[in-house]
């Protein structure tokens, strides 16, 4: 007989049962992942470019910088004219406005209050 045949480790056998469960376990963290970061974050993406391309002249605005205007002239190269002052322009990108200070800011003034 040779000695490495009896030398070599058998594999253990491993429990029933266990090998679905992690499967399962590891579809369910998927999932989870999925519903709790992936789905709000791609809604929230698609509020923001529904937000951006729904401005027009006029509008009040507030950017991620904190400068309050008002839009003059939205420009073909994604950039728009605010003014932040009577006679006083600036030209800033498109994406550098802030949805929810924007938002705080046209709200009515009667909603001030949490229901």
């Amino acid at each position: 007989m040779n000695i490495f045949y009896l030398l070599q480790a058998k594999p253990a056998a491993q429990p029933g049962g266990f090998g679905n469960f992690q499967y399962i376990f590891l579809g369910l963290m998927i999932l989870v992942f999925w519903l709790f970061f992936i789905r709000p974050q791609a809604k929230r993406a698609k509020n923001q470019k529904n937000f951006i391309n729904d401005l027009q002249k006029g509008d009040k605005i507030v950017t991620i910088a904190g400068i309050h205007g008002t839009i003059n002239k939205i420009n073909e190269d994604g950039t728009l004219s605010i003014e932040v002052s009577p006679g006083s322009y600036i030209k800033i990108e498109k994406s550098a406005i802030s949805m929810d200070w924007t938002a705080a800011l046209n709200k009515p003034a009667g909603s001030t209050e949490k229901k």
